[in-house]
């Protein structure tokens, strides 16, 4: 069971250590969070007393179902103006706002009668760290994910194209139960698998190349994402079988190092030491990891950019690669589960090489 009001009290505790008389919250992710509205538009507004969600006249019946912990208020007109009104009967002199909102938004707000006070990550924060029902979610995701993979592998050939793979995948991820995809799926073979982000294309898979797939699953609005590196067999693969060992090891002891109270930095310095001990460290140029949730993307970040300490709740993941141009490249992604005693993977798949042959 999700406990909405005591997100929101979490909510209500911080606006008042800021001196605010309310905050603003449109970030469709945050009001799902904090309300439980799957739809596309509506707002919070949290008082140090008092929580009001606001939508349209299309979500009127939506929000009856969905959202607990909240006072709902259709709005009839624009949505600046029934600000306008909740602002003068809430006495609300100091309003909070997410840095998130557009531009255009900002400047309907500056014509409140009130103070604005931008804020950033107040709810973001919060998500960091999940409950055992987000968790479940998760590897409920995870596990979609996975039985969709297994269920397109056999097609992982050569002589494939990559699209006809990504499309392949997609389909089963519907067909498990996924409402969305969280992300394009990227598969990426031969000189494409150097690229970390790439997009699939109608280039066929070839004898010796590695393939790289990243995808997600979805459960219940909570997302996961993991990426398994395959190799063609062919002639000359002994650096590529170098390769590959060297991305999962660094993987495994980056993990590892993952229980709580480490600083994220230090994950992803095990994972960037071990890669540039071997010889690869120009060629991995991301961080090691981040948060999965409500978003794909989220806090925390595991990176050499920001540190922060690892608390028991935090889901994130492990995703060391190697790219060099002309040759390829190898990503093995995992995600773990932080609790009291260490890291529970969220991915069973095998993340030990396997050679397809023609």
């Amino acid at each position: 069971m999700i406990h909405f009001g005591m997100r929101v009290k979490s909510v209500q505790k911080i606006i008042g250590s800021r001196k605010l008389d309310a905050i603003y919250i449109a970030a469709d992710r945050n009001v799902r969070y904090l309300t439980g509205f799957t739809g596309s538009s509506g707002f919070v507004l949290i008082t140090k007393d008092s929580c009001l969600f606001s939508t349209d006249f299309r979500y009127k019946e939506q929000a009856g179902h969905e959202v607990r912990g909240c006072e709902i208020v259709i709005e009839k007109g624009k949505r600046i103006e029934v600000l306008r009104t909740l602002a003068k009967k809430r006495g609300i002199k100091k309003l909070g706002f997410e840095t998130t909102v557009p531009y255009g938004f900002y400047e309907l707000l500056r014509g409140l009668p009130v103070t604005l006070s931008p804020q950033s990550d107040i709810v973001e924060n919060l998500r960091k760290v999940k409950d055992k029902g987000e968790i479940a979610n998760i590897k409920e995701a995870a596990e979609r994910a996975e039985k969709a993979f297994l269920t397109i592998k056999p097609k992982i050939r050569v002589g494939a194209r990559e699209r006809e793979i990504a499309l392949r995948l997609e389909e089963q991820l519907k067909k498990g139960g996924c409402k969305s995809i969280p992300f394009d799926i990227i598969v990426a073979s031969g000189k494409n698998s150097a690229m970390p982000h790439a997009q699939p294309t109608e280039r066929k898979i070839e004898k010796g190349d590695f393939v790289i797939i990243d995808w997600g699953g979805e459960a219940n609005g909570y997302y996961s994402d993991m990426t398994r590196t395959l190799l063609m067999a062919g002639r000359d693969l002994s650096e590529k079988i170098k390769i590959y060992k060297v991305v999962n090891n660094a993987r495994k002891l980056a993990i590892d190092a993952a229980g709580k109270g480490t600083g994220t930095r230090e994950i992803d310095r095990t994972a960037r030491d071990t890669i540039s001990k071997a010889g690869y460290g120009d060629f991995f140029g991301h961080g090691t990891g981040h948060g999965v949730g409500l978003d794909v993307h989220e806090n925390p970040r595991v990176s050499w950019m920001k540190n922060e300490r690892v608390r028991s709740g935090m889901v994130f993941t492990i995703e060391p690669g190697i790219y060099i141009p002309d040759l390829g490249g190898v990503r093995i992604e995992d995600m773990v589960a932080v609790n009291e005693n260490g890291t529970v993977l969220l991915t069973t798949l095998s993340r030990e090489l396997e050679i397809i042959k023609a």
